[in-house]
């Protein structure tokens, strides 16, 4: 096994962040309390710095470490389908769309949220059912998310959730794809 640092504080600080500020905003709070709106505004400063540190931060944090690329998405899939065990050091194709898509999503939860809250926009249809299916959105990628994680964690023998609590993943020599 090779014990690789792959996940800076910041990023894993972000991950279990949103994971909880999403989770209560969804779960928890109430949609009309001052208390959503707070946790919205957190939400959308932590995506913000995300974006930030995607730019400057550390190698695996940078989004040029993991950019969209359809043919290594079909190739991951392709070694779902056969069994093929090819374990990125990093994000993987997969992972990587889902990181795009809920950077996004939450982007535009919190500015469709926002503008639920101003006098242009209170009460407009549109900007609340936006808001709504954005949410629900999110909570549809969310579910694919962790189900992935745990397939992926159990195909490829690398404790995922491990490494985004404790920055290393244990990777095996054999399946290590190079980088």
């Amino acid at each position: 096994m090779l014990h690789k640092k792959v996940w800076d504080p910041l990023v894993r600080v972000f991950h279990w962040s949103l994971v909880i500020l999403f989770a209560s905003n969804a779960l928890i709070t109430d949609p009309e309390k001052a208390t959503h709106r707070y946790i919205g505004y957190v939400v959308v400063g932590l995506i913000l710095v995300r974006i930030l540190w995607g730019l400057v931060g550390t190698r695996h944090a940078r989004f040029s470490d993991f950019p969209p690329d359809p043919a290594a998405t079909i190739r991951q899939m392709a070694d779902m389908a056969t069994g093929r065990k090819r374990v990125h050091l990093g994000h993987t194709p997969l992972g990587a769309l889902m990181i795009y898509n809920l950077i996004l999503t939450m982007l535009v939860i919190g500015v469709s949220g926002y503008m639920m809250t101003t006098l242009r926009f209170f009460g407009i249809e549109w900007v609340k059912e936006l808001h709504e299916a954005a949410v629900t959105w999110a909570e549809i990628s969310v579910v694919f998310h962790i189900v992935a994680v745990i397939w992926e964690s159990m195909r490829t023998g690398v404790n995922l959730p491990r490494a985004m609590v404790t920055g290393y993943k244990d990777i095996p020599k054999e399946s290590l794809m190079a980088e």
